[in-house]
């Protein structure tokens, strides 16, 4: 979304938008998110071509902001740009050409920018069903967090009940949708994260493992003397090359994010090269027969069919009862900042989520 002189501030407050109007969440450079998240108003979008106009129910707040923030996400926006990464919400203007969905449909959507606000524009080919029985805050900590550790799980992965993984940041966003799904599959879990944290990581049914252990894939080794059978990563750098040394023979590492702790602003795509580069050299090594069975993937989760269809999976699950995800806060959209310090901070359990 850009931002023109139409635009006027709002409030950095929970309150009725004026008739009309687009409540939204816009960030002004990298810094601290006081200082560089506020809300702002400006004229309601309408559904071009092949696209709907969705009233957000609920956006996700998620460490992909956090690295937006200091310019450090891959292939980072220009600022000022509207955030947002995921939403659930109602589909309230249908425009020409759009097949397969009418005003009043319940949807989600990864548009991975631009969720932060009352009112979203959105291709309808991007659209996934959001069920009605579901509260919009679970339903959207299904769509970015809950879909990737599904798909590390069951598409990138071949294991069976009984097998015994490793998962960094059990407590986060996505790491504990993955500790319950690999519980539910009938996986050993070992599950890092601060002490604070264990007695989440035993509710969600891991074993929990302090994340600052001097020597972690020693102490994994411990848990596991054969080793582990994948080990799902979110930090990068040289923590691979343990968590490599924790796998078992044929077992996998996937990398799914890097920490950007000690890179400074603008540094964009240097946190994510040690993971490429470990990538590369382990697939050949592999192909020339090196790594005793055992390789390294990176994931990006993405929009497509299989998105769909793993988003419905996942609604199942959580409308069973099965799956229920932790929403560690619910904020107006003028309580973005909030949301995001707390992200940093590293004190949440589970998922904080925007309700314009």
């Amino acid at each position: 979304m850009s931002l023109d002189s139409t635009e006027r501030p709002a409030p950095d407050a929970a309150g009725a938008p004026r008739a009309g109007a687009n409540t939204f969440v816009r960030m002004t450079g990298s810094g601290e998110p006081e200082a560089r998240i506020h809300t702002a108003e400006g004229p309601r979008p309408t559904a071009g071509k092949d696209r709907v106009l969705v009233e957000v129910e609920a956006a996700g707040v998620s460490y992909a902001e956090v690295q937006m923030l200091q310019h450090l996400h891959p292939f980072p926006p220009k600022f000022p740009f509207v955030p947002g990464y995921d939403l659930v919400g109602r589909i309230v203007e249908v425009g020409p050409g759009v097949t397969g969905w009418k005003t009043g449909d319940r949807v989600a959507a990864m548009p991975r920018q631009g969720a932060w606000q009352r009112f979203v524009e959105l291709p309808a080919k991007t659209l996934a069903a959001a069920p009605e029985e579901l509260d919009a805050a679970v339903a959207v900590a299904l769509v970015t967090n809950g879909v990737t550790a599904y798909q590390m799980l069951h598409r990138l992965t071949r294991l069976k009940a009984g097998q015994t993984v490793l998962v960094h940041g059990a407590s986060g966003g996505v790491g504990a949708l993955l500790t319950r799904l690999a519980v539910h599959h009938g996986l050993r879990v070992i599950g890092t994260a601060s002490p604070a944290k264990h007695d989440a990581v035993r509710e969600l049914g891991a074993e929990p493992l302090d994340y600052r252990t001097p020597d972690i894939a020693a102490a994994v080794r411990e848990l596991a003397p054969g080793g582990v059978q994948a080990v799902f990563d979110h930090i990068g750098g040289r923590g691979l090359d343990a968590g490599w040394a924790m796998l078992a023979r044929g077992g996998t590492l996937v990398s799914f994010d890097s920490s950007v702790a000690g890179y400074r602003p603008g540094q964009w795509f240097r946190p994510h090269v040690p993971a490429l580069r470990r990538t590369v050299a382990r697939f050949f090594a592999r192909l020339l027969g090196l790594t005793g069975g055992r390789r390294m993937s990176m994931y990006y989760v993405k929009p497509g069919p299989d998105f769909n269809t793993d988003y419905a999976e996942l609604c199942r699950l959580a409308t069973e009862g099965v799956l229920t995800p932790a929403i560690a806060g619910r904020h107006p959209l003028g309580g973005a900042a909030a949301a995001v310090r707390a992200l940093l901070d590293g004190t949440s359990v589970g998922k904080h989520v925007l309700t314009p």
